[in-house]
């Protein structure tokens, strides 16, 4: 399998606010940046849509390491929080519905051809491609005429049965 490093940051002027991602994926001696703005979004599903993004471009199972600065995105995975939701149907532990579950059913999905570790590094501590993905994010966010994050704009307009 081939092996691919995946840095990932996302970024919310406000949250919610604009906001934007991106990735840096890197593959021996190639490499390829994916970004996106939306003009109202959160920080944590931008975070979410880089990882994503990145996993969904790559064309074959890969042997991936994500590299990310968000806690919500590496303990998700790491402590094993994702496969309870999806267990219980998408919701947290006491039942109450899951925030950005479009996105962790795309990620779900996304992560089944590939051997994945998942790594934390901190954020705007001078790693270079973290920071390289925080100003593809800040740049995406700062864009004009940003599209509507569907997923984040069909989240807010359910109503809270449970609350």
């Amino acid at each position: 399998m081939k092996k691919v490093l995946i840095y990932t940051d996302g970024s919310s002027r406000g949250n919610p606010g604009p906001g934007g991602y991106g990735a840096l994926l890197i593959s021996g001696e190639h490499s390829k940046e994916l970004s996106a703005g939306y003009k109202e979004t959160t920080n944590n599903r931008m975070e979410l849509l880089a990882v994503v993004t990145a996993l969904e471009s790559l064309k074959q199972p890969c042997e991936v390491e994500i590299i990310s600065d968000s806690r919500y995105v590496i303990n998700a995975m790491d402590k094993g929080w994702m496969l309870g939701w999806h267990s219980r149907g998408w919701a947290k532990a006491d039942k109450k519905p899951l925030k950005n579950t479009d996105l962790w059913k795309r990620i779900h999905t996304a992560i089944q051809p590939h051997t994945i570790k998942w790594t934390w590094v901190k954020g705007h501590a001078g790693n270079r491609h973290n920071e390289r993905c925080d100003l593809l994010a800040t740049t995406a966010a700062d864009g004009k005429n940003l599209p509507p994050d569907e997923g984040y704009t069909a989240q807010e307009d359910s109503p809270d049965l449970f609350g």
